[in-house]
């Protein structure tokens, strides 16, 4: 491949990203908008800042879990639970659109 298929190529690719992220971007908003609020209640339950909150929630949805934040309530582990569950669904449907894209990318090519 040269250098300018392979531009070509990424950009399809990116057309292509960006189209599925347009199509899904409802969904995508509501998972993680669903993760901010259970985070948030879940430091509100933990009697943590709201920049732990929000720490947490992300290091949790992305499934990094440094261990340094964790709630000692039954509810709020329960919470814990479904943030991270979301965070697999988030990455999951970011990785799906990734791939499709780039196979519409590289089919065009072809």
């Amino acid at each position: 491949m040269t250098p300018v298929q392979a531009n070509v190529v990424r950009r399809r690719f990116l057309r292509s990203m960006v189209h599925g992220l347009r199509v899904v971007w409802p969904i995508l908003s509501v998972i993680f908008f669903s993760q901010i609020t259970l985070g948030l209640l879940v430091g509100y339950l933990e009697h943590w800042s709201l920049g732990d909150a929000i720490y947490f929630t992300f290091v949790t949805g992305l499934t990094i879990g440094y261990g340094d934040l964790v709630p000692r309530l039954a509810l709020g582990r329960v919470l814990t639970a479904f943030i991270g569950l979301s965070g697999i669904v988030l990455t999951g449907i970011i990785v799906a659109i990734a791939v499709k894209a780039l196979q519409a990318a590289v089919a065009d090519d072809e």
